[in-house]
């Protein structure tokens, strides 16, 4: 799992379904659900 900030809960969570996505100019990016309250987070720069 990776460590998110989630804008709901205000806090950094474990998000859960977590998939690796790739951004128009080539980035990586991950995108997932907060596992407290299902929020969907993303996060640049891939998993970490």
């Amino acid at each position: 799992m990776a460590q998110m900030y989630c804008v709901k809960c205000r806090t950094k969570r474990d998000a859960n379904n977590t998939q690796e996505v790739t951004l128009k100019n080539g980035r990586k990016a991950t995108k997932g659900t907060c596992s407290v309250c299902g929020t969907s987070m993303f996060r640049i720069g891939g998993a970490a």
